[in-house]
Formats: structure tokens, C-alpha cells, sequence
């Protein structure tokens, strides 16, 4: 049997992973604290394949910076995944307007 949560899920952390590639930006590392904060466990087998799909299809660049000397790679929404982001949030209101009203 197919474990429908963790398909659903992917698609709620695609959406998470677009906001704060919008809003600030982050590397790999920051982005499995944020989402383990709301409750998702994801490891990097399951994030880094995802971030690289979704750069891609063209909604994430990505910049390789040095850090304590560490390269990490920083992700940011590109113009695509704004739009995307743009184009999502109308329609999560109205599903969780309407998932939350029974």
C-alpha cells in the first residue's frame, strides 16, 4: 500500500520550500530545521533531490557561498517560482477555507 500522507506531504513542503526561497532564501541544512519545526521530517535523500528538481523546472537558482570553511549552496525563488508562489496561494486559501469548514 501506497502511504498517501507522505505524497501529499511532498507537495505541502514544494510549497514551503517556494515561500522561503521567496522570502530569504537558505541552504539545505536551514530548510530541514525549518521544516522540522513544523513537524515534517525530511531528510537530505528526500530534500536534495527535490531541491534539484524544482531548480530544474526553473523555480529555485542556487549560489555556491563559503561559509567557516564550508561551500554551501543557497536557494532563491527565481522569477518562475514567484510567479508559481503567486498563482498557489489563492488556491490554498480556498482548500483550507474549505477542508477547515467541516
Amino acid at each position: 500500500m501506497v502511504d498517501i500522507s507522505r505524497e501529499f506531504l511532498l507537495g505541502f513542503i514544494k510549497i514551503h520550500v517556494l515561500y522561503h526561497a521567496d522570502k530569504e532564501g537558505f541552504c539545505g541544512v536551514d530548510m530541514m530545521k525549518e521544516l522540522k519545526k513544523h513537524g515534517y521530517r525530511i531528510g537530505p535523500g528526500t530534500l536534495y533531490p527535490t531541491l534539484h528538481r524544482m531548480q530544474e523546472g526553473g523555480y529555485l537558482a542556487s549560489e555556491k557561498r563559503k561559509e567557516n570553511g564550508r561551500i554551501r549552496i543557497y536557494y532563491r525563488a527565481t522569477p518562475k517560482g514567484r510567479l508559481a508562489l503567486s498563482r498557489i496561494r489563492p488556491k490554498i486559501g480556498e482548500l483550507v477555507s474549505e477542508v477547515l469548514e467541516h
